[in-house]
This record gives structure tokens, sequence and C-alpha cells, in this order.
């Protein structure tokens, strides 16, 4: 991450935004059980099994914040977290449900399809949809397809490596290019790629950085 992009203040907030209370709010299954747009908020998206749990639990120090499992595509709620209550400026963060489990059956695939759009229409307050890649594998096609849904929707979003630890460094490096060689194709694709590790730590303080000044106004 580029360091002028963001200010010591913006740094300062996401640190203390994801060391602060962070708790469970509501897990939606409708339009009309989403709690109030009163503040704003940002949400993790991404593959089946592509450690977006892990990754929120890594980000707020909890191991079980996020509830992970052994399999994929079980959660089918959009799960509300209420972070920076004792803050000016609090914030949501939202785990929408996985997407591309080849094992899920097609109403369910339809049922997420749904979800996920009417989220997309009713949430004004929304300021970013972080989605989570696989770095061991890269995009895939429903990876693609899910960003050309949210450029239809006119929703930015910005891509995040993830599991950085399984490469080598070489493949990184190469991963990282062709990831934002694919973004530049998609038009509400934030340019700048985030690269994580949930069990090394690494990058996490950018993905903080990051989502402290999206959600500071």
């Amino acid at each position: 991450m580029e360091e002028a992009r963001f200010t010591q203040a913006d740094q300062e907030r996401g640190r203390l935004l994801f060391a602060g209370p962070v708790n469970f709010l509501m897990g939606a299954v409708s339009l009309e059980t989403l709690p109030a747009p009163d503040r704003p908020e940002v949400a993790f998206a991404g593959r089946s099994n592509v450690g977006k749990s892990s990754l929120v639990n890594a980000l707020t120090g909890r191991k079980t914040l996020a509830r992970t499992s052994n399999t994929p595509g079980r959660t089918q709620e959009l799960n509300f977290f209420e972070m920076g209550d004792d803050m000016e400026t609090p914030a949501y963060l939202v785990d929408l449900p996985g997407y591309g489990y080849a094992k899920i059956e097609r109403k369910k695939v339809h049922a997420w399809t749904r979800l996920v759009k009417d989220y997309l229409r009713g949430r004004p307050n929304l300021r970013r949809i972080m989605l989570l890649i696989d770095s061991r594998h890269g995009l895939k096609d429903n990876d693609r397809e899910i960003m050309s849904m949210l450029d239809e929707a006119a929703v930015n979003y910005q891509l995040v490596l993830t599991k950085l630890d399984k490469l080598k460094v070489a493949e990184r490096e190469k991963i990282a290019k062709k990831a934002q060689a694919d973004a530049a194709k998609f038009v509400a694709c934030h340019p700048i790629i985030l690269s994580t590790s949930s069990e090394k730590g690494w990058g996490l303080e950018d993905v903080r950085t990051e989502i402290g000044q999206l959600t500071q106004f």
C-alpha cells in the first residue's frame, strides 16, 4: 500500500476501529430484516473457503468472532458486526455468504444472488465491498461474475488476496500482477489490490487502515 494514500489519522482510526468493541449484531436473510443504514459499512465477499471468516477474525484479533466452517457454503445470511461504538463514527462490518461452491444446489445459488442484489440495492451507507480472492488460484469465473454484478450495481469494490503465505515469493508477485490486470477490466473495481495472510498477519494493517478511512464520515 502506498503510504501517501493515508494519513496517520487514517491509520489510527483503522487501528482503533478493530481494537475496540466488535460485536455480532444479527444475521439477515432478507432486505426487510437488515439493520437501519445509520452508520457507514464495509462488506466482505468471496468464494466459499476463501478464508473470509479467518480474515475477519484476524483483523479483529478474535478467534471466534466470525464462524469458520469445514463445510463451505454453509452460511447463507448477511452477518452484521458492530464496530467502534465507543468512537465518534461507528461502523458496520458485513460478512456476506460465500459463493461458488460446486456442491450447493442451484436454488441456493439463486437465493444467494437475490439476497446480495437486494442488499446492494438497499444499502445507501455501503462504502465498499472487499472481494476476497484466494491467491493460490487467482480470479475464477464466478469471481468475474460477481465483479460484473457489482459493476452493474455501481458498487465500489476492492480485491483482497488471501492465504499469501501459501505461495512462494515469486508466485506472490506474479499473482498480484495478474489480479491487477484483471481488475483493470472492471469499472467499479478499486485499482489498488491488498494482499494478506490471516495466519501470518501480513497486510492486516493495510486492510484496517483502508476500512478506517472508508468509514470515517
